[in-house]
């Protein structure tokens, strides 16, 4: 009988204790650690608009890389870098010690189908419907998983098999799990480019910092960049194969030892982007049109969790974020704004990481915020937009631009304010959450709307009617609020 009470009694703190925990995942509490815990870095006196220091060229494209070092980018905990590949341009195949979102970004006016990636070439980007921009083709290379794509040739030449390749196009966020295989290929008519955030104080990562481990090829030297050599020092490698002796590495892999000195050649100065003068020959079913991969998208947001986890073989690695139909928050005379997070995107679970891509109409003023669980990582896509930071004890650390191609690190607890000009302004922000969470000052589900007015007067010593206004005159506007009419409303 005594038994029976005791786990009677003991179960309802069972429940409480599993809630508490999950409220602690929820708010990013208790996660594991890394050797670098992040507050001790994030001693932030002032933020600035951040740019690519330093360029490694390659034989069919380059890589720009944004200063790790940077005070920044220790708080959040975050490297980054902006790829281009040119057309019938290979990545060759690579990982990272730490996992990473890639975000495939929009680029110039050329004439070929509207279908994927870029970023601008010095050209102002003014109509979404006149930009033509290149496409692309990714491969990730998941440890264990079956190759499904198989020709039935394989056994005599010309046959091959491999795992699933995915195609990708403006608006893409591609998953890179730490220390998975990738690679990349440009199959269009134009430049692709595409902006690389890895979350380097992810519990995944146990080394130092981020280092990328090439799989084939070299990086070449730096061209331009202020502490190029400091950087280039962290970012330079060679084929990890390169490391092995030869007769080996022959060995190891079952050939003969000349295809191992192909293998390891010293004089390759192609770079990591090498060009592919015929095309890749790959196994690859048809296209899908934009209407059925909308339908996928749209079943994708639809779906949740059933408490068990996708098996990482069969689990997506791309997910657009830019398609307006899938915009979570939309207003035709402020803007919109898509959150991809692990119920959207359930590989993100695995990353502890998220997006969220946005855009604001001319003079249009964004609720001020702040991040809950996660610092942030804003990069202007379009145009630009006025932002003022604010951090611990009332101290202003960001009052400027922020400017097509420029990045901002938003520290977790900062709290933000956004506001356009005369032009559009798009965005995307990369988070160290797989489940973001924000809290807004104003609008509706906001702090002041769920105060009582009573607390708003005594806080401020305002008047009633000044209480009820700053709480209410939002109305049911959520977090984007148009200072002006701007006359009809047009699609953006």
């Amino acid at each position: 009988m005594a038994s029976s009470a005791l786990i009677m009694l003991s179960f309802p703190l069972c429940v409480s204790l599993l809630l508490l925990r999950s409220a602690q995942a929820q708010l990013g509490f208790g996660q594991q650690e890394t050797g670098q815990p992040g507050g001790s870095r994030c001693r932030i006196e002032r933020l600035s608009a951040l740019e690519p220091t330093m360029r490694v060229p390659s034989e069919a494209g380059f890589t720009e890389y944004v200063d790790q070092n940077h005070e920044q980018f220790r708080c959040a905990g975050v490297a980054v870098h902006r790829r281009t590949i040119l057309p019938r341009g290979l990545l060759l195949p690579s990982y990272s010690n730490a996992p990473s979102l890639v975000y495939v970004v929009q680029g110039s006016i050329i004439t070929c189908p509207r279908s994927f990636v870029l970023f601008d070439y010095g050209v102002t980007v003014r109509r979404r419907w006149s930009l033509h921009a290149g496409r692309g083709i990714a491969g990730t290379v998941i440890p264990g998983c079956p190759e499904t794509y198989q020709s039935f040739q394989q056994q005599r030449e010309g046959g091959d098999e491999h795992q699933r390749i995915h195609s990708f196009h403006e608006g893409d966020i591609i998953a890179l799990p730490a220390g998975v295989a990738h690679w990349c290929y440009n199959n269009g008519e134009a430049p692709v480019v595409a902006i690389t955030v890895s979350y380097t104080s992810s519990s995944a990562n146990q080394l130092d910092r981020q280092h990328r481990f090439l799989l084939a090829g070299r990086e070449r030297r730096a061209q331009q960049g202020a502490h190029t050599e400091e950087i280039l020092e962290q970012q330079k490698g060679v084929s990890l194969l390169n490391g092995f002796e030869l007769e080996l590495l022959a060995e190891a892999l079952g050939v003969d030892k000349e295809v191992v000195r192909k293998i390891q050649n010293p004089d390759d100065g192609r770079g990591e982007i090498v060009r592919v003068d015929r095309g890749l020959q790959l196994l690859q079913p048809l296209q899908r049109n934009e209407e059925q991969e909308r339908q996928d998208g749209d079943d994708i947001r639809r779906r949740e969790s059933n408490g068990l986890e996708e098996a990482f073989c069969t689990m997506d690695y791309k997910q657009n974020i830019g398609d307006t139909t899938l915009s979570d928050q939309y207003d035709p005379n402020a803007g919109r704004i898509t959150v991809l997070n692990s119920r959207k995107f359930p590989v993100l679970r695995f990353m502890q990481m998220s997006a969220v891509r946005g855009s604001l109409r001319p003079n249009t003023v964004g609720a001020p915020y702040w991040n809950i669980n996660t610092h942030g990582i804003a990069y202007a896509l379009n145009g630009s937009c006025q932002m003022q930071v604010v951090g611990h004890g009332g101290r202003t650390v960001f009052d400027g631009e922020l400017r097509q191609g420029q990045l901002l690190v938003i520290p977790q607890q900062f709290v933000v304010i956004t506001k356009t000009r005369s032009e559009h302004y798009e965005w995307v922000s990369f988070k160290t959450n797989d489940n973001p969470m924000v809290s807004q000052i104003v609008g509706k589900a906001s702090v002041f709307r769920g105060m009582p007015v009573e607390v708003l007067i005594n806080s401020y010593r305002i008047s009633r009617d000044e209480a009820k206004r700053l709480k209410f005159n939002r109305g049911n506007l959520m977090s984007m609020f148009p200072l002006e009419s701007h006359g009809d409303v047009r699609e953006t």
